[in-house]
């Protein structure tokens, strides 16, 4: 279960999924550290409730700060399947924050840095993983995108710590950069369609950001979703909240 005594890190903490997992955490009354590359962003962002440690996951010296007597993790990172700006060309032969870097190498920087105590590593992966040669995903995979999905898989799994690994569709919903804190409080899943979760890989379609924060955080209070890899989609009509319960017995 999830403690008010927890210390919970959350990397990639501005990002479109990061920013609704601080909020939600937040919300639980639980003590956050947001590992983020720019302070300011992410101070104006959450209102200084959360303790700020900038850090890089690609380079594993300025993670030490950020992942000390934390008690769980949330991995929240990442960066476009294409190339495009935030890829960062600044060599244009050698972009310095392609998904190798930041879901490969990045995820097992964190990894190695983490504590032995932890409770749980929590990572946002991605639908397809396991299905990268086939269509769609062999297009989505031009990149490498979902080898380096896969890359920081197997180094959680590998790793021996407790983890939780969340696969999500096409992401909606968001991202709420733009919002302060209290938007990011009353955020809701827009629609009405209802949370679908499986194993092995077999699904696809959209997932709600903000359904994707909420299983992030809230796998942290079932001790069935230990060690589990799971997809998760919107699909079917949503009823009136999401059974998260019923939903983790299913894996």
């Amino acid at each position: 279960m999830m403690l008010n005594t927890d210390l919970i890190l959350v990397a990639g903490a501005t990002g479109g999924v990061g920013q609704l997992v601080v909020a939600k955490l937040l919300d639980n009354n639980v003590s956050v550290r947001a590992l983020t590359r720019e302070r300011d962003k992410a101070r104006k962002m959450f209102n200084e409730r959360v303790e700020i440690v900038v850090g890089d996951i690609r380079y594993p010296d300025t993670l030490a700060s950020a992942t000390q007597d934390v008690t769980q993790i949330i991995c929240c990172t990442g960066t476009t399947a294409f190339p495009s700006g935030r890829w960062d060309f600044s060599n244009l032969f050698q972009p310095k924050n392609t998904p190798q870097e930041v879901d490969g190498e990045g995820v097992e920087n964190l990894v190695a840095t983490a504590p032995k105590s932890l409770k749980r590593f929590v990572f946002v992966s991605s639908c397809g993983v396991l299905r990268k040669d086939s269509l769609p995903f062999n297009i989505l995979n031009t990149f490498g995108v979902l080898d380096a999905k896969l890359q920081g898989e197997r180094a959680i799994k590998t790793s021996g710590l407790p983890y939780t690994i969340i696969r999500p569709a096409r992401l909606i919903d968001g991202p709420y950069t733009s919002y302060d804190l209290n938007t990011l409080l009353q955020a809701k899943t827009d629609g009405k369609k209802a949370v679908v979760i499986s194993t092995g890989d077999t699904l696809n379609g959209e997932t709600s950001r903000i359904d994707v924060a909420n299983a992030c955080v809230e796998c942290l209070n079932y001790e069935n979703t230990i060690n589990k890899a799971f997809e998760l989609i919107n699909s079917g009509e949503k009823s009136v909240e999401t059974n998260w319960a019923n939903l983790f017995e299913s894996i």
